[in-house]
This record gives C-alpha cells, sequence and structure tokens, in this order.
C-alpha cells in the first residue's frame, strides 16, 4: 500500500485472505480487525505457513525494496507481489529527479552511521529512516557537509508535505512525522550526465593511480605501488568513514573516497593540493587542517584509518586512532627507527607488516632499465 486506494487484483486478495498481518497503520488504513500485527516477519512467515486459508501480508509500497519479500522467502514462504508504487521512487518523483544514480540505503533498523556515510561520499542518496534515524538526525551529522535535504512526509496520502531544506534545519526541526523518506542531494551535481547502462554508484575504472594523477608538493605523495597495497589493506567501501591522517596531498584519501567511502583528510600543513585534487577527481572530502593526535578528537569514528608520513607523533596518532576503535589501522613509515614505537601503539591489535620495493621501468640509452623508488614500511593493526 501507498496510501492510494488499492488495486483491484489486492482488494480481491485481501477480501479472500482469512489471515492478514501488518504494521497497526496498514491494518487501520484497511479497516482490517483482528489482523496479525507484525513485530518479527518470521513469525508472520510461520503462521502464514501453518495457515489453512489465504495469507495477506500489508507492506508500505515496493515489499520488496527492504521489505518483507526477503524474509518471507527465507522462511520458506513464495509469496505472491503486488507492489504499489515505491516510496523512493514517489519522493525523487516529488522532487522532480532522476534516480538511476542514486543510491538507497536503509536506516530503519539499522546503524544511521552507515546511510550518514554514504550521503557523504554520494551525490545523491534516498534514506529510508527509522525511529531514532530520522530527518533530525541525519541532518544534525551532515551539517557542514555540501547537501541539501528533501523530506518527504505521509507520501500519497492526503497530509502529504514535502520539503526542502539545509542540515541544520532539518536538525533543528523538533517534529517530523514518522512516514518519511529523506533524499540527500548535492544540488550541483543532482542531475549528472547520462550514466548509461548501470544504476546507482558507478565503480571507478581503476584504482592506484599513477603519480601524475595528483599535484603534490616536495614529493609529498604515497607512491602508486605503495597506494594500491595500502588500499587493499584498508578495504574503503560504501558506507565506511575512513580517516587519511598526515595527509600531504591526499592521494589515499582521494582513492578511498572514489571506492565509495566517507574520508576526512587530515593536515597539518597547507590543504590546497588535497582541496584541488578532490575537484580533480571529483569526490568529496572533509578537509581539516590541524595537528594530530589533538585535532582527531572531534571527528566521528573511523572504519578505517590510514597514518601517513611517519613523522615523531605517529606514536601517538596511532594510540588515538585506535581507542577508537576502527577495524584497521595502516601506517606507512620511510624511517625504521620508528618502528618499535609504531608496534607498540598497535600492539592492542593484530599486527603485520612488509617491506615495499618497486623499480620502475626507466630508459638507458637506447635498451630499458630500472629505477628503484624509496622502499617503504607498511604496518597494519587488525581488530581482533
Amino acid at each position: 500500500i501507498d496510501g492510494s486506494p488499492l488495486s483491484p487484483q489486492a482488494t480481491a486478495r485481501l477480501d479472500a485472505a482469512t489471515l492478514v498481518a501488518g504494521g497497526e497503520r496498514h491494518l487501520a488504513a484497511l479497516g482490517v480487525a483482528g489482523g496479525m500485527i507484525i513485530g518479527d516477519v518470521r513469525a508472520v512467515a510461520h503462521a502464514a505457513c501453518e495457515h489453512d486459508g489465504e495469507a495477506v501480508v500489508l507492506a508500505s509500497g515496493d515489499p520488496g525494496l527492504f521489505g518483507p519479500v526477503r524474509v518471507l522467502r527465507s522462511e520458506g514462504v513464495e509469496p505472491e507481489v503486488l507492489p504499489a508504487v515505491s516510496s523512493v521512487a514517489l519522493a525523487f518523483a516529488r522532487a522532480a529527479l532522476p534516480w538511476d544514480d542514486a543510491v538507497v540505503a536503509s536506516a530503519h533498523g539499522r546503524d544511521l552511521r552507515l546511510a550518514v556515510n554514504a550521503c557523504k561520499a554520494h551525490p545523491k542518496v534516498a534514506v529510508l529512516t527509522g525511529p531514532g534515524a530520522g530527518p533530525a538526525e541525519l541532518g544534525a551529522a551532515l551539517i557542514g557537509h555540501r547537501r541539501r535535504l528533501f523530506v518527504a512526509e505521509d507520501l500519497g496520502t492526503p497530509g502529504e508535505r514535502c520539503t526542502w531544506l539545509t542540515p541544520a534545519q532539518a536538525a533543528e526541526r523538533p517534529a517530523w512525522s514518522p512516514l518519511n523518506v529523506v533524499l540527500s542531494v548535492d544540488l550541483d551535481r543532482a542531475v549528472a550526465a547520462d550514466r548509461g547502462w548501470l544504476a546507482g554508484r558507478g565503480q571507478p575504472a581503476g584504482w592506484a593511480l599513477p603519480d601524475e594523477a595528483f599535484a603534490h608538493r616536495d614529493g609529498m605523495l604515497t607512491k602508486a605501488e605503495v597506494r594500491a597495497f595500502v588500499l587493499a589493506r584498508l578495504g574503503p567501501r560504501l558506507g565506511d568513514l575512513v580517516w587519511d591522517v598526515g595527509s600531504g596531498s591526499g592521494s589515499v584519501a582521494v582513492e578511498c573516497a572514489r571506492l565509495g567511502a566517507a574520508v576526512v583528510a587530515v593536515e597539518r600543513g597547507s590543504t590546497e593540493q588535497i582541496e584541488a585534487n578532490a575537484v580533480t577527481h571529483a569526490v568529496d572530502l572533509q578537509v581539516v587542517q590541524g595537528s594530530a593526535p589533538e585535532v582527531l578528537t572531534g571527528l566521528p569514528d573511523p572504519d578505517a584509518v590510514f597514518v601517513g608520513g611517519g613523522g615523531a607523533d605517529v606514536a601517538a596518532i596511532i594510540e588515538a586512532s585506535v581507542a577508537r576503535g576502527p577495524r584497521v589501522v595502516v601506517v606507512a613509515l620511510a624511517a625504521l627507527d620508528r618502528l618499535p614505537a609504531v608496534q607498540q601503539a598497535l600492539s592492542p591489535y593484530l599486527v603485520d607488516g612488509v617491506l615495499l620495493s618497486a623499480s620502475r621501468l626507466r630508459p638507458l640509452g637506447t635498451a630499458t632499465g630500472l629505477a628503484a623508488t624509496n622502499p617503504v614500511l607498511v604496518l597494519w593493526g587488525t581488530r581482533p
């Protein structure tokens, strides 16, 4: 159901049913008395399997989109599905936006931070909300990010209301209808060029981009060979938040963002090149200028951390990062004398490491030779 009258086929199924299950508002909207209120969809599935007669499960919009169809089938029920208009499709229609290039995330009964990180990383996200994870909470988490929120309340009903507003305005509003869908949109990129054949977030054609793809100063760049290995250990993905501490040119930060993660790039020096590289590669980064570990205190908890540079404060930065509980902390060192302190700082985690040394092809007269790059020691700690 979506607030509109049921189709003749759906009405016939409901009239013939001897067991009807749904949320309280679904049952009330259709005037069903004595229906089974859904608490656990698995319990409904078991009741349907044991019921001798027609059973109907009521759901909002498209029950195959974060709805009961998955659970019903996993419990052995093979339902006939009669969908109404998806709330996501309806919200984008109300906003007059294309959505083949949108990400759809559910915060209903799930960790809100995953949806928040997707909104930070992607220019167009639809969020299915829930108690404690609605427009106010989403808005509060997105303050300071270049996003506008389109909040669609009570879609398809006489009380439908759709509003464009800033994250701060969403956070300040005291009450929202519990029935809402939120679109998080970067209005500058709301209507992207034709994506072609693939809906959702596109994947980059490659990673470990050549060094020449980044503006950098005085060699402050994690080389491509090292970057490839670091990315493999970080495993950045949509829904993650990655810290790149001692970001330098931001090459690791940009690569993580290209793979779908939300990223905070921390640099105590100039951040101009980080910002320029983010623009060049069309990714969103939160850039924080300041000295770590002090500046890390106010940042949201990370899922993965990369510490580059290997300066004198590297052990303190690692300790501060480990204390926030990411699944992995990866460290690149050029100086071996930092190794004992780094191992100690990573000791709450399972620690491993490798020395990376690469030689690149170079002209040698009329022949081809090899030129060695500086070896880099990469250590990583994985949360037990």
